[in-house]
């Protein structure tokens, strides 16, 4: 029998209750393992596809001002003069703002709250996009402004990642921690293909400035959405329920705060050597990741295409990247993470050294179809593996793993991309990428399993009585 409502504890003293049977059962004895499943098809609360719905919406809005500056950066270079090198500092600027929203917003989320108080977060990280780009598309006249003005949008992108997916990764059973961060990471490759049909219709009408307006003004209902359902009273009805259908709730009580000195968080992140491994692993995922995308239009405009079809084309990965997180994410909580990443290295790695080839607009469509197939896969795994391994500093380590991983890789893999590319062309540029990807198997290696690999097995017989 689950336990009441009323009797689970909050933040504000520690838990002193048993816990509940499912959770004695189904969680081992070692700290930072996720229980795993026999199961493909998972079981939630209404509540918690609900909440999945909402945090997948939000992070596609993530996904599409992410995409933003890559898209219309032909025509930003185009009105400030700028060759390739100074068009990638551009993106290092965007970058270092993502590297301090990231580390930042992750640290408070885990101070102010897990649980449903990463909703407050979150709105406050987002406020920062709109803010951002509604400044961009009035102030933005000179290379300096805009280029400042990149860092808001930076931190709003750095800081709302990773208190999303901690937000959905507590909201859902621990048996499927991979399914829901996959599922909740389609917003992603969708938003790709979004973005490039979205600017390529407002740039049809409008300066490009306008872009900075128009779309970072579209979270606003998300931000109004998350107000109402991240609240106390749903997140205590979830867990109850997550215990009555026989399943292990994804923490032990609804909200924690971190106590202890200023950098028990960082401290209590850093201490598992499966965060410090996957800062690695991502970075050079990430790394790869920037290189193709900030030059991605610009390759394909060298080909002789026109501006609408290159920067549709540049989003054709988002129609199959749901693909490989919602399978993948899904297969990880049955037959390991790591076992998910290998799979996934390999995908990259072929991916970009077939971009050499892309020559004509059939050519890119095909190939880039092929790369949204592993894209984003590799990340939601590594989220749900980091979730698994601190679940009291889950925002705090997805901080620093997105913070520093994707905003340290985008600095560097901007600036040295654009000077690959003036001096050695596009065909070295896609080898040092698929080079960088393949070093993966070394932080791979170091890497601890976290999920019980579920087998299947015959049952004891029962004693007689």
């Amino acid at each position: 029998m689950s336990r009441p409502e009323s009797s689970r504890p909050d933040s504000s003293s520690p838990s002193t209750s048993s816990p509940s049977p499912s959770a004695a059962r189904d969680v081992p004895p070692e700290a930072g393992v996720n229980p795993g499943t026999h199961r493909l098809v998972p079981r939630a609360p209404a509540i918690s596809w609900w909440m999945l719905l909402l945090t997948t919406t939000a992070i596609l809005m993530t996904s599409v001002d992410h995409q933003i500056l890559p898209a219309v950066l032909p025509q930003v270079s185009e009105q400030f003069g700028l060759t390739a090198q100074e068009a990638g500092l551009i993106n290092s600027v965007y970058f270092a703002g993502l590297v301090a929203g990231g580390i930042i917003f992750g640290y408070i989320s885990d101070r102010i709250g897990t649980g449903y108080r990463r909703s407050w977060t979150w709105n406050v990280a987002m406020l920062f996009a709109i803010i951002g780009g509604a400044l961009t598309f009035g102030l933005a006249g000179s290379f300096i402004a805009f280029l400042l003005l990149r860092i808001p949008m930076g931190v709003s992108r750095g800081g709302s990642e990773p208190v999303n997916v901690a937000m959905v990764a507590e909201w859902w059973p621990k048996e499927h921690r991979g399914f829901a961060v996959g599922v909740h990471h389609t917003g992603f490759p969708i938003g790709q293909f979004l973005a490039g049909a979205l600017i390529a219709i407002v740039l049809g009408s409008a300066h490009w400035s306008a872009a900075f307006l128009v779309i970072p003004m579209l979270g606003i209902p998300i931000i109004i959405g998350q107000a109402f359902l991240g609240r106390k009273k749903h997140q205590a009805t979830v867990y109850r329920k997550i215990e009555e259908m026989d399943l292990t709730p994804p923490l032990e009580e609804l909200s924690t705060r971190s106590d202890g000195s200023f950098w028990a968080p960082v401290k209590e992140a850093l201490r598992h050597k499966n965060v410090r491994w996957a800062v690695v692993l991502c970075f050079l995922f990430l790394w790869g990741e920037a290189g193709v995308v900030t030059f991605l239009t610009t390759q394909l405009r060298g080909l002789g295409m026109d501006v609408s079809d290159a920067i549709l084309v540049s989003g054709a990965s988002g129609l199959t990247g749901w693909i490989g997180q919602v399978v993948w994410g899904t297969l990880s909580d049955r037959l390991g993470r790591k076992f998910a990443i290998a799979f996934l290295i390999i995908g990259w790695v072929g991916s970009l050294l077939a971009m050499i080839f892309i020559h004509d607009l059939t050519t890119a469509w095909i190939i880039l179809l092929v790369w949204g197939l592993f894209r984003n896969a590799p990340f939601p795994v590594v989220y749900a593996l980091l979730v698994d391994s601190v679940p009291k500093a889950a925002g705090t380590a997805l901080g620093i793993m997105i913070g520093v991983a994707l905003g340290v890789s985008g600095i560097f893999a901007s600036a040295v991309s654009g000077i690959v590319i003036t001096q050695l062309g596009f065909t070295w540029h896609y080898l040092v990428l698929a080079a960088i990807c393949l070093v993966g198997f070394i932080p791979l290696a170091r890497i601890t399993e976290t999920v019980r690999v579920a087998r299947k097995h015959t049952p004891e017989p029962s004693a007689p009585a």
